[in-house]
């Protein structure tokens, strides 16, 4: 018994030992097995890896591709405000104040007060922006045998988008101005007219846009005849003239004589006959504030003008218009643009339509001008006698389109400018103008 149970230890041990060496043989393969699998999940790891960082490149490469700043489409679609993200809008062009004047460039105390200003600059700036956009579009399109209506709209429309028309604080500041030949300015087509524009019109395309009510106001001229463009050019070298010469203390009657002087240098040859182009007397440029287009002062475009000084913080439009007539203007055609007066208070009306329609121009346009196509976009209608008794009541003005003499022609350019404590900025000034 003894030596079978010491037979059978020994072979029990013998057992165990080789399934001891078996167990290391196993787990020396199962190690080596190990290694393999450690090694090919290491290798899909990195190709994960490698996999997810190509992906944030190719992520990284679609943020970069959409923070590539906006670019206005054709036709203008998207609002100047989405093009500028920081809202900082472009600065106008720059002129240095001369001779007396010169020292305010580097004063710190006018350096300040530009700072405080400078919500006031960017509403405008916006503005002006907005204007130079949509001219540009208007150019590009614009051709003979156009309805002026369609024209009209075309412009207002892009406007209303460009500028995120709101209200009372931002849009149209005033109908759009198509004055052709010897109609020098305030005529935009009332409904149903089918006023065709002419290969041999003299055109005068003037529009305003305002932030917070800081108006641009702004015109230029388009012939499609190059026979007009000495007249074109008259005006706007009368103009830039005109920019050129204002300043803080400068005289209106200053102003006045250097763009004659200019206008009157040009003459112009239109089929056969030379016309000496004379300064149109009785039109003026104009100060303007907050809401309204004519705040008070006349920039004359003769000389013998009124003694008026500029003033800092003002905005001016520096506008001129050039005539092979008799450079003298009168009232005459149908009416289309209309304002109310700045300072008429509480008049009492006796018209229940008549208030009515006040009030419809109270919300939508307060004391900015506006014409009878806008009345008709909102719905208002037979308001032509309610409307004339406003303007008998001394409520609402109406301003009828301003000719010369008939068979004549007439050109303008228009600036607004602003006279900053430290410079003098041209708000509107773009690469066309």
């Amino acid at each position: 018994m003894a030596t079978e149970i010491a037979y059978n230890e020994v072979h029990v041990r013998e057992n165990e030992e080789s399934e001891t060496s078996n167990g290391i043989e196993k787990l020396e393969i199962s190690n080596g097995n190990d290694e393999l699998s450690e090694n090919s999940s290491s290798t899909q790891k990195d190709e994960d890896e490698g996999t997810e960082v190509a992906k944030k490149k190719k992520k990284k490469n679609k943020s970069k591709k959409k923070k590539e700043p906006l670019k206005q489409t054709d036709p203008p679609s998207i609002p100047v405000v989405e093009l500028f993200p920081s809202r900082e809008f472009p600065e106008g062009e720059i002129q240095q104040y001369k001779d007396d004047n010169l020292w305010r460039t580097t004063s710190e105390e006018k350096r300040e007060l530009e700072r405080l200003e400078k919500p006031k600059y960017n509403a405008v700036r916006q503005a002006a922006e907005v204007h130079r956009q949509v001219r540009k579009y208007i150019k590009s399109i614009l051709k003979p045998g156009m309805l002026m209506t369609d024209l009209c709209e075309t412009l207002e429309n892009t406007v209303r988008k460009l500028i995120s028309e709101n209200g009372l604080q931002a849009g149209i500041a005033f109908p759009t101005g198509c004055s052709l030949n010897w109609v020098a300015a305030h005529w935009t087509p009332n409904s149903g007219d089918k006023t065709v524009l002419q290969y041999d019109d003299v055109m005068k395309l003037d529009f305003g846009t305002h932030i917070d009510g800081y108006i641009v106001d702004c015109a230029f001229t388009v012939a499609f005849n190059p026979m007009y463009d000495p007249l074109l050019e008259a005006s706007h070298e009368a103009t830039n003239t005109g920019i050129k010469e204002a300043g803080i203390d400068v005289r209106l009657c200053d102003v006045g004589a250097a763009i004659q002087e200019v206008m009157e240098s040009y003459e112009v040859e239109i089929n056969g006959k030379v016309f000496q182009v004379k300064s149109i007397r009785n039109l003026n440029g104009h100060s303007i504030g907050p809401y309204q287009i004519h705040a008070g002062k006349s920039v004359p475009i003769v000389k013998g003008g009124e003694q008026t000084k500029m003033e800092e913080g003002e905005f001016f439009a520096i506008e001129t218009f050039a005539s092979t007539g008799k450079g003298y203007v009168r009232e005459d055609l149908e009416c289309s643009h209309y304002m109310k007066n700045f300072d008429a208070g509480h008049i009492p009306l006796r018209l229940p339509r008549a208030k009515q329609l006040l009030a419809t121009i109270n919300k939508n346009f307060s004391t900015l001008a506006f014409c009878r196509r806008y009345l008709d976009r909102l719905g208002e209608t037979k308001y032509l006698m309610a409307l004339k008794n406003l303007c008998d009541a001394g409520i609402v003005q109406p301003y009828p389109p301003l000719c010369d003499v008939k068979g004549s022609y007439v050109s303008q350019f228009e600036h607004t400018i602003l006279l900053r404590p430290t410079c003098k900025e041209v708000i509107s000034r773009g690469d066309d103008y």
